[in-house]
C-alpha cells in the first residue's frame, strides 16, 4: 500500500493498491525527488474518467511497469478535481507542448515543479518507451532540459498576465461573437462543431439572451435544435434522468457515460431557462427528471452532493464495461416487463429504440432520436419506465466519486434554487436551503476562510484551499438562494464570501482574480481562471454575481470590482469568443443594467409572479429585509420595480406587477394566483 491511502479523494484512494510508489501533491514528493535527483512523474486525472481507468489497469497495476515508474521518478498522482489549479497550471503547458491536452495527463517535472515533457494517455508498451526515453535525457542532457522547462515557465508566466483593456465591453462584442457561434452551428443535429459535441451550455444560453432581445427566428431554431437534439439522443438517460459528459458523435447519441454533478447543474439552468422563455414542455420534463436523477443518486447522507458517477461498471459476466448499467438488449427488456404486460417489451423497445443488432456495442443506448424532442410519456409508458429503473438500478452501479466539492455544489445549489422558484416547487427550495447550510457549516472554518473540498468517509473532513471559483459559484448561489427563501442570512452569507474573495484573490493592478488565494501554496506561476470550459471561468461566474450582489446591497463597490473583470476579459472575449461565452453573458448584463425588484411584507401573489415571470435582467428583494437603499421608504403590501434605485410607481396587485416586468397584459386566461405547488 502506497501513501494514497489515507486521501480524501476517492480517485487518488483508487490507487493505493498500486505497485506504483504514489505520492499525492505536496512538499514530502518533491523533497523526495531532489535528495534521489530524479525527476517528478506527475499523473493527473479524476475518477469518472474512462481512459483514466484504462491507463491505470494497463500501467498503474502492471508490475513491470510500476518497477520502471519507482526506478525513474518519485510518482505523484493528483485529482484534477480536488486541484484544479494545480490542473490548470500544468494542462497549459501541456498544450503549449503538444498542441492538445486530455486526461490521463502525464507529465514530467523538474524538481521544483517546472515542467520539461508533457503526454496523455499512454498504453503499456509507448509508457515503457517513454519512461526509457526520459530517463536517458535526464541523464545526458539534463541542461538542455533545464532550459525547455525554464522557456516554457516563461511563457506560461506571459499568458498568465493579461493586460485589462481600458474601457468596459460593449454589446457590440456580444453581438460578434454571435456571428462567430452561429457560423459553428450545426443546423441539423444542433450544438456547436463537430464530434465529439460537448453541451455547450454557455453558448446556447447567450443565443436565448440574445433571442429574448430580438426575437429572431433564427435564434431561436439554434436553442429549440440544440436543446431538442440533446434530450432526445443517448447522452440523455431517458430512463433515470441526467446527462452524460459528453457525445463522441455528431447526433448526441452515444457518450461517454460518465455522469458529472456540474453538467446537470449548468444543463437544469439551460432547459429552465428555456422553458421559461419559450414554454416547451418537453424542457420542463428535463429538468424535473435531471434534478430527480441528482437528489436521487448523488445526495449524500451527511449533505452535499458527490461529484460523479464513473462510465464504467461490471457486465454480467463480471468485467468492467463503459456503459454496461445504461444499455440494454430487447432479451433484457422483455425480461424486466415480464410480469407487467404482453405489450409492453414491445412499446418500450419501439418508444426508445431498443434493437437486435444495437446501437453501441451490440446494445442499444435508449434514445428518442427519431422523434425529436417528443419525450412526454402516456401514464403506462411511464410506469414501463419506472420498472425498468428499478430494475437497472439492481445492476452493478458505476463508481461513485462522492468527495463533495465546493464549486461543483454551488453550482448545483444555484440550479437547483433557481428551477424551485420558477416551477415553485418547495421541496426543491427546502432541499436548497439544507445544502447551503452544508456548505456553510462544513466547509468554512471559524475565520469565514473556505475550503474546497469535503469527504465524509471516515471522520467527516474539509480540505484543500477553495479557489476563485469555489467563492464566485456561492456567491452567485448564496443571492440566488436569498431570492429563493426571502431569507436575508443568505444576502450575509454573499456578502462576507465575496469581501473574502476580493480579499485574497484580487490583483490590485491589472485587476480581476487570482485562481489562489494570495497566502496559498506558490507554484510555479500565479495564474487567472479566465477561460469558460466545461464549468465556467472564476471570473466570469464572479462578475455575474458582483453585479448582481451591487444590485442588492446598493454597495458600488461590488459593481466596480465587476466593471474591472470585464475589462480584464475583453481583450480574451476578443480572442477567443469560444472561451468566453459566460463572460460575454456578464457583459449582456452590464450593457443592459439590472432592474430591482422590493416586494414588502406578506404578499405572497406579488412574490410568485416575480419569481415565475423570469427576467435574467431582474433581482428580487423580498422577506426579511437587510442593508440595502432598496428597503429605504417602502410600504407594505406594495411592489417596487426599480433601475438604478428609481423607480416606477408601486403596484399591489399581481396583475399589475405581471405588466410592469412583462410590458403586456395577463393572457387570457392565465391564473398568476395559482398557489405554490410542493411537488410540482
Amino acid at each position: 500500500m502506497n501513501r494514497l491511502a489515507t486521501e480524501t479523494s476517492p480517485y487518488l484512494r483508487q490507487h493505493r493498491d498500486n505497485p506504483v510508489d504514489w505520492y499525492p501533491w505536496g512538499e514530502e514528493a518533491f523533497a523526495a525527488a531532489r535528495e534521489r535527483d530524479v525527476p517528478i512523474l506527475l499523473s493527473v486525472g479524476y475518477s469518472a474518467c474512462h481512459w483514466c481507468h484504462v491507463m491505470a489497469h494497463e500501467c498503474f497495476e502492471d508490475d513491470e511497469v510500476a518497477a520502471a515508474m519507482n526506478a525513474a521518478f518519485v510518482n505523484v498522482k493528483l485529482d484534477r478535481e480536488e486541484r484544479p489549479d494545480v490542473d490548470g497550471l500544468y494542462m497549459e503547458a501541456l498544450t503549449a507542448l503538444t498542441g492538445r491536452g486530455g486526461w490521463p495527463m502525464t507529465m514530467a517535472l523538474h524538481h521544483d515543479g517546472r515542467p520539461f515533457f508533457g503526454g496523455t494517455y499512454f498504453p503499456k508498451d509507448a509508457f515503457l518507451k517513454v519512461i526509457e526515453g526520459l530517463t536517458e535525457v535526464w541523464t545526458t542532457r539534463h541542461d538542455e532540459l533545464d532550459k525547455q522547462a525554464t522557456q516554457l515557465t516563461e511563457k506560461l508566466t506571459k499568458v498568465a498576465e493579461t493586460v485589462a483593456a481600458k474601457d468596459v465591453p460593449g454589446v457590440e462584442l456580444v453581438n460578434e461573437s454571435l456571428k462567430k457561434l452561429g457560423g459553428a452551428f450545426d443546423p441539423e443535429w444542433g450544438g456547436f462543431g463537430k464530434a465529439p459535441k460537448f453541451p455547450a451550455t454557455f453558448h446556447t444560453e447567450l443565443i436565448l439572451r440574445a433571442y429574448m432581445t430580438s426575437g429572431r427566428d433564427e435564434a431561436r431554431n439554434v436553442i429549440t435544435t440544440t436543446l431538442d437534439a440533446m434530450c432526445s439522443g443517448g447522452m440523455y438517460d431517458h430512463i433515470g434522468g441526467g446527462f452524460a459528459r459528453y457525445s463522441t458523435d455528431r447526433e448526441w447519441l452515444v457518450p461517454h457515460f460518465e455522469k458529472m454533478l456540474y453538467d446537470q447543474a449548468l444543463l437544469v439552468g439551460l432547459y429552465r431557462q428555456s422553458y421559461s422563455v419559450l414554454g416547451q414542455p418537453q424542457y420542463k420534463q428535463v429538468v424535473e427528471e435531471t434534478i430527480a436523477y441528482v437528489l436521487r443518486e448523488l445526495r449524500l447522507p451527511g449533505g452535499g452532493f458527490a461529484s460523479a458517477q464513473d462510465a464504467d461498471s461490471l457486465d454480467a459476466e463480471g468485467n468492467s464495461v463503459e456503459g454496461a448499467y445504461y444499455t440494454w438488449t430487447p432479451d433484457e427488456i422483455r425480461a424486466a416487463l415480464a410480469d407487467v404486460d404482453a405489450q409492453a417489451a414491445g412499446v418500450a423497445q419501439q418508444w426508445w429504440g431498443i434493437t437486435d443488432e444495437g446501437n453501441f456495442e451490440g446494445r442499444s443506448i435508449p434514445n428518442r432520436s427519431e422523434a425529436r424532442g417528443k419525450l412526454a410519456r402516456p401514464p403506462a409508458l411511464e410506469a414501463v419506465r419506472r420498472r425498468l429503473l428499478q430494475v437497472r438500478s439492481g445492476r452493478p452501479a458505476p463508481g461513485l466519486d462522492d468527495k463533495v466539492l465546493t464549486e461543483w455544489n454551488a453550482l448545483f445549489l444555484y440550479a437547483l434554487a433557481d428551477a424551485a422558484t420558477a416551477f415553485q416547487r418547495s421541496d426543491w427550495k427546502q432541499v436548497a436551503v439544507e445544502t447551503g447550510e452544508f456548505l456553510l457549516r462544513e466547509l468554512r472554518d471559524d475565520r469565514g476562510r473556505w475550503f474546497r473540498s469535503w469527504q465524509a468517509d471516515g471522520e467527516p473532513q474539509a480540505r484543500h484551499a477553495a479557489l476563485a471559483a469555489d467563492h464566485a459559484a456561492l456567491v452567485q448561489a448564496f443571492i440566488r438562494l436569498a431570492e429563493a427563501t426571502g431569507e436575508a442570512r443568505w444576502i450575509t452569507a454573499a456578502r462576507e464570501t465575496a469581501d473574502t474573495m476580493l480579499d485574497w484573490f484580487w490583483d490590485p493592478v491589472e485587476g480581476g482574480l487570482y485562481t489562489t488565494a494570495e497566502d496559498a501554496e506558490q507554484l510555479i506561476v500565479r495564474q487567472k481562471d479566465v477561460y469558460d470550459n466545461a464549468t465556467p471561468s472564476a471570473n466570469s461566474v464572479a462578475a455575474n454575481a458582483l453585479q448582481r450582489l451591487a444590485a442588492l446591497t446598493g454597495d458600488s463597490r461590488y459593481a466596480n470590482f465587476a466593471d474591472r473583470i470585464l475589462q480584464l476579459l475583453a481583450p480574451i472575449c476578443e480572442q477567443s469568443p469560444g472561451g468566453t461565452s459566460n463572460a460575454l453573458l456578464a457583459v449582456f448584463l452590464r450593457q443592459r443594467g439590472i432592474l430591482e425588484l422590493v416586494m414588502v411584507g406578506d404578499v405572497p401573489e406579488l412574490v410568485r409572479v416575480g419569481q415565475v415571470l423570469w427576467r435574467p435582467d431582474l433581482v428580487m428583494a423580498w422577506g426579511e429585509p437587510y442593508d440595502s437603499p432598496l428597503w429605504e421608504g417602502r410600504t407594505e403590501g406594495n411592489a417596487y420595480l426599480c433601475r438604478n434605485h428609481v423607480c416606477e410607481r408601486p403596484v399591489t396587485e399581481p396583475e399589475q406587477l405581471y405588466e410592469q416586468l412583462s410590458g403586456r397584459p395577463v393572457p387570457e386566461g392565465m391564473n398568476i394566483r395559482a398557489t405554490t405547488s410542493s411537488e410540482g
